[in-house]
């Protein structure tokens, strides 16, 4: 619990139980990418009091201090991931809505050789591919 107020307290927010709950929710699913609803139904499931409101505003604050990345994938179906060291982006099954994250280097070179071609340098950017199940 410690290591949470520590977190919280470096990104600048106040050290609430919800807060804490909602982190320890985003943690322990580290490997999905969860909509608030998702969050909220983890926090009743695990018996815990913080409604939905408080979800939605807490998941926004954390965004705000670095601590989550806001994805709007297919739909404008907002989605939360704890903040990655480093950078990854997305695919996204159609079907499934299943979200896999791959770092490819090549593609991070082509992109940077891309916006120099254009007399750019590229600061950030966000990759994020639609596809699903091939079938013969």
């Amino acid at each position: 619990m410690a290591d949470k107020n520590q977190e919280l307290r470096k990104a600048g927010l106040k050290v609430t139980l919800p807060r804490i709950k909602i982190l320890q929710v985003l943690e322990r699913r580290a490997d999905d990418h969860l909509s608030a609803e998702d969050v909220y139904k983890a926090l009743i499931e695990a018996g815990e009091d913080v409604g939905l409101a408080t979800v939605y505003r807490v998941l926004t604050q954390f965004e705000a201090a670095g601590l989550v990345d806001k994805h709007n994938f297919d739909g404008g179906h907002a989605v939360f991931e704890l903040s990655a060291e480093e950078h990854h982006d997305h695919m996204v099954d159609v079907e499934t809505g299943d979200v896999i994250e791959f770092f490819d280097e090549e593609l991070e070179r082509l992109q940077h050789q891309l916006a120099e071609s254009h007399g750019l340098e590229l600061v950030d950017h966000s990759l994020v591919l639609y596809v699903r199940k091939k079938t013969s």
